[in-house]
């Protein structure tokens, strides 16, 4: 299960549902591709810390993995990562390595995206599959998008090509809310998880924060009349299809 900050990533809603599984599954240190040939360091640049008075090391734009285990029979390993700015084909072929070295069965691929949506509606999910019976299980809408993609759509082709698993499952969210991280597309992006995987997580406290949420972005509406305006005529439009 893999997610990416980024252009595949609005309202951080991929990562921030993959970390919380992560969580949950009590995820512990697996891997991590070195990202010395695969990112632009004046585009995403590493971060300093300061720790006990003094500067700590530098954290560096990489992709990790960990480990963790759903049930006695079942484990789970999720990479969450930068979206690579070079050699994506190269990257792509040190993932399906790894997917191959570790036997793994299925891989489920996170995103998210901005588009015409009702903020109040729940929040919509679509996706694709290499076996399309697992959507229809989990009541998720087959995405007919074409277009440019990102390394979710790279790395999907990649390994269907080594004829592993793929599911890539992705939030919808509104454009004209720019506010992140989006707790709402989150917990959609989780619930479908605990679905597709038939997992019970305890989703009470991202619950709690999406709510805080919406509340916050309702006040914001509320308070401009343009873009109330505009949420209207979403909601006649959603109403008139």
């Amino acid at each position: 299960m893999i997610a990416f900050e980024g252009w595949n990533d609005a309202g951080e809603a991929a990562t921030s549902a993959l970390r919380y599984l992560e969580d949950a599954v009590r995820g512990v240190p697996l891997a991590e591709i070195d990202g010395e040939e695969f990112y632009d360091f004046t585009v995403r640049r590493p971060t300093a810390r300061f720790e006990g008075g003094r500067s700590s090391a530098l954290d560096w734009p990489t992709t990790r993995f960990s480990y963790g285990s759903i049930d006695s029979s079942r484990e789970l390993v999720t990479g969450v990562g930068c979206e690579p700015h070079f050699h994506w084909r190269r990257y792509c072929d040190l993932v399906a390595e790894l997917v191959a070295r570790l036997a793994v069965r299925h891989v489920v691929l996170l995103g998210a995206f901005v588009a015409d949506v009702v903020y109040s509606r729940p929040v919509g999910v679509t996706g694709f599959a290499s076996d399309p019976g697992r959507l229809a299980e989990i009541g998720v809408t087959p995405s007919t998008y074409e277009g440019p993609t990102g390394i979710v759509g790279a790395l999907a082709e990649r390994l269907d090509r080594e004829d592993v698993e793929v599911s890539s499952l992705w939030a919808s969210l509104p454009h004209y809310i720019n506010a992140t991280p989006n707790p709402r597309g989150a917990l959609a992006l989780l619930q479908k998880l605990a679905q597709h995987l038939e997992i019970a997580v305890d989703e009470a406290p991202l619950r709690g924060e999406a709510a805080e949420f919406e509340q916050r972005i309702s006040a914001l509406v509320s308070g401009d009349p343009e873009l109330g305006e505009y949420v209207r005529q979403l909601k006649k439009r959603e109403f008139a299809q």
